[in-house]
């Protein structure tokens, strides 16, 4: 009997209505653990290589991982794969919360979407069992609306719901899918396919927790990680703050975008900080299934001019900067209620932040004027102009909305005149918060990352430099092979080894479905030894690191096997020209910016390492060695 999974994949067929349970074997499971290296073995066998994003040929898969749903810290996290209608390249898109745990406790380690419904419906999982539901009374409502009708309509306030917002019913390209609503399944567009497919929602509730191998072990596991929280000096500050923990660090060290990306400090830093939350909005702090860090921020704001409701969650660090920083907005009512519209509708921070902030630099250069703004006076530092945009987004509507809502690369080829110099896009997706000016491997993973410029791919500089790093890093990044920490600043061979190694443990943590805020290479509660223990406990396999971070090496081989058969290559492992322009402002980063030569040195290291062509594709003896050689018919 399998332990930590049931050995259960569900295939929906939209078109036809119907359903099938596949049964893999255990051989399946241990070569790709779920995650996006399940979902890609789906993807690239069932869907044509011409297939339209948004059309029903596009294959939209659900995928837990082994270790999901058992009752341990940040194991609760779902992925979601299909073609992104951002970039035409894979899509793949993480989301926490209680829905990933209550999908496996219902029954299925994955669900694989093919075709469209000719209706809305909605997909209802209740402990093995499957169905297909009408779901045009849900339609045009917001996420907290879809919520409780649901949970009326079904009668059990337990059910977890997975769902697009009105905005992908209304074509905004870079809709997330939202769970509690305030979870999203942000970056790359997957609620634009869902809503593509006519699929409103996945709706699960379930009884059925698989076995665990080893339950004591897990329990010791855990019980360590109990302990450790309240002394360990990142977990500690991320549980009391969240993710916003990081505003005033980065600040100081001139690594929050400020202004679309033009400068590495913003002055009003402090009134965004998380430290300013939580003295001021914050209500409560909210959880994942199991999980003691209890990161996640719910606020509310019941007085002044920007009323928010908790149901909605609160702002993580990446929209404090997206829609704050970068807007150049230092009004925290104002970007809590961004959050909450951001929430209501299924819209990804990110993206939506940054594609505001782009439309502002334009505005201020004059790419753009009054006409294009119908008016608006869309300056940085103006909050209601910053609301507004985004009202205009979520409904795709207006002078703004109509151009913005297709995301920043769109709206810089509709306007011309110079609007491409305003972009800080890989691939079509806008950067997270994190600057590759002062963060140099991050110029190496923006550019090569599979689906685009993403901050949680890999670790960071910090972790793995001299006379910075702490010794818990040094040590765990030590069982990775890292064991010579540069120096600060530098992008040379062993920042271009960081950077693939982390690279290749963070897929492993998409494959596992783990926090990276829990589980990590270095900063995090558990380390690599801990993700070896922990599969061991909850699966009975006697895996080992080096056979761990081969799964995450096959997953980031599958992910460029697919975007290889989309006609991607080293052509489009760039950088926007931003990157390289020394940054302004002051602070430490003032004058910084990504070398050239050094980012191009950088990408034949990189492609050697990880044993694809100088044009950056995988090649047959790679994939062979990886256990995955099926996928070279696809490159």
């Amino acid at each position: 009997m399998p332990y930590g999974y049931h050995g259960k994949i569900l295939h929906v067929n939209l078109a036809a209505g119907k359903m099938e349970v596949e049964n893999p074997p255990e051989a399946f499971y241990r070569t790709y653990m779920g995650g996006s290296a399940m979902g890609l073995y789906y993807i690239l066998r069932e869907m044509p290589p011409k297939a339209d994003p948004l059309g029903a040929e596009n294959v939209l898969t659900v995928m837990l991982g082994v270790t999901t749903g058992a009752p341990i810290s940040g194991q609760s996290r779902v992925n979601v794969n299909a073609k992104s209608p951002i970039s035409g390249a894979i899509g793949d898109s993480q989301g926490g919360g209680f829905f990933p745990a209550e999908l496996k406790w219902a029954g299925f380690d994955g669900i694989v979407v093919k075709g469209k419904s000719p209706k809305p419906v909605y997909l209802w999982i209740k402990d093995g069992q499957a169905e297909l539901r009408d779901a045009s009374h849900l339609m045009g409502k917001i996420t907290g609306e879809v919520d409780a009708a649901l949970k009326k309509e079904l009668g059990d306030k337990k059910i977890e719901i997975l769902q697009h917002g009105p905005a992908a019913e209304k074509g905004v390209l870079f809709s997330s899918l939202v769970s509690m609503s305030n979870r999203n399944n942000g970056r790359t567009g997957m609620g634009s396919v869902m809503a593509s497919k006519n699929l409103k929602a996945v709706v699960v509730r379930g009884t059925k927790k698989p076995q665990l191998a080893d339950p004591n072990a897990l329990t010791a596991l855990n019980r360590a990680g109990a302990q450790m929280l309240p002394n360990h000096p990142d977990m500690a500050g991320l549980g009391e703050y969240g993710t916003a923990s990081v505003v005033m660090p980065q600040n100081a060290l001139g690594s929050l975008p400020t202004r679309n990306y033009t400068e590495g400090q913003f002055e009003g830093a402090e009134a965004i900080s998380g430290e300013k939350l939580y003295d001021t909005v914050l209500k409560e702090r909210d959880t994942c299934y199991a999980c003691v860090v209890r990161c996640k921020r719910v606020v509310e704001i019941q007085e002044g001019a920007y009323q928010v409701d908790p149901h909605y969650g609160g702002p993580e660090y990446e929209t404090l900067g997206t829609l704050g920083s970068y807007c150049g907005v230092s009004d925290l009512a104002a970007v809590c209620k961004a959050n909450e519209i951001c929430n209501q509708h299924g819209v990804d921070t990110i993206s939506c932040g940054a594609t505001i902030a782009f439309a502002m630099e334009c505005y201020e250069k004059g790419i753009i004027t009054s006409a294009h703004t119908g008016g608006l006076d869309l300056r940085f530092g103006n909050p209601e102009a910053m609301l507004e945009t985004l009202k205009q987004i979520v409904a795709n509507r207006g002078p703004l909305g109509s151009v913005l809502s297709q995301g920043s690369a769109r709206a810089a080829q509709a306007w011309g005149n110079g609007a491409d110099e305003c972009l800080i896009t890989v691939k079509n997706q806008e950067a997270p918060a994190h600057m590759p000016q002062a963060k140099k491997s991050l110029a190496l993973i923006y550019a090569v990352n599979p689906f685009g410029a993403d901050h949680q791919s890999s670790e960071h500089d910090w972790m793995y430099e001299k006379g910075i790093a702490s010794d818990l890093y040094l040590d765990r990044l030590a069982l990775l092979g890292l064991q010579d920490p540069p120096e600060p600043g530098s992008f040379g061979a062993e920042k271009v080894r960081f950077a693939y190694l982390t690279q290749v443990f963070y897929s492993l943590l998409d494959t596992l479905e783990l926090c990276q805020f829990v589980w990590g290479p270095a900063w995090t509660l558990y380390g690599p030894a801990e993700i070896v223990a922990l599969v061991r406990a909850v699966t009975g396999w006697d895996v080992t690191l080096d056979e761990l971070m081969t799964v995450g090496t096959r997953r980031l081989n599958l992910m460029r096997a697919f975007d290889a058969r989309a006609g991607f290559s080293r052509k489009d492992d760039l950088l926007p020209k931003k990157f390289f322009e020394a940054l302004q402002g002051t602070g430490p980063t003032a004058g910084v910016s990504v070398d050239p030569q050094a980012f191009e040195a950088a990408l034949d290291q990189y492609y050697a390492l990880a044993g694809w062509t100088n044009d950056g594709i995988p090649t047959r003896a790679t994939l062979k060695k990886l256990d995955i050689e099926w996928a070279a018919e696809y490159l």
